[in-house]
């Protein structure tokens, strides 16, 4: 299998396919496939920490409204819940991409991370 191709897959199972290729050969000492295989464990992560951390944050504002427009509070909190998911889902669509154009494309943040891991 090509690099970019594994390294589209490596973020298609989220953290998942990206150990399983960080671990099997002849991809875990390929550079380019570890550095998307870190890069989509490091997202994965920050996906993941959004949702508990939104899911707290939503639970502590609807308790603090629920004596006084409840289900206002709650349908502006699902909007932007939905708005924040949508934009998470584009961007993973787009790190795909750019593994699959044969780009080192370092997302904010975590991909200097996954660059430094990976020894790119």
């Amino acid at each position: 299998m090509a690099s970019n191709v594994a390294g589209v897959l490596t973020y298609l199972g989220w953290f998942i396919t990206a150990i399983i290729f960080l671990v099997i050969d002849p991809y875990k000492n390929d550079k380019f496939v570890r550095f998307h295989a870190f890069q989509s464990i490091f997202y994965s992560v920050v996906w993941i920490g959004f949702m508990i951390v939104w899911g707290i944050i939503t639970s502590i504002l609807v308790a603090a409204t629920y004596g006084g427009g409840f289900f206002g509070a709650w349908a502006v909190l699902i909007h932007i819940s939905q708005l924040v998911h949508l934009a998470l889902f584009v961007f993973w669509l787009f790190l795909m991409y750019k593994a699959y154009q044969n780009e080192y494309y370092k997302a904010p943040v975590i991909g200097a991370l996954a660059a430094k891991q990976a020894g790119v």
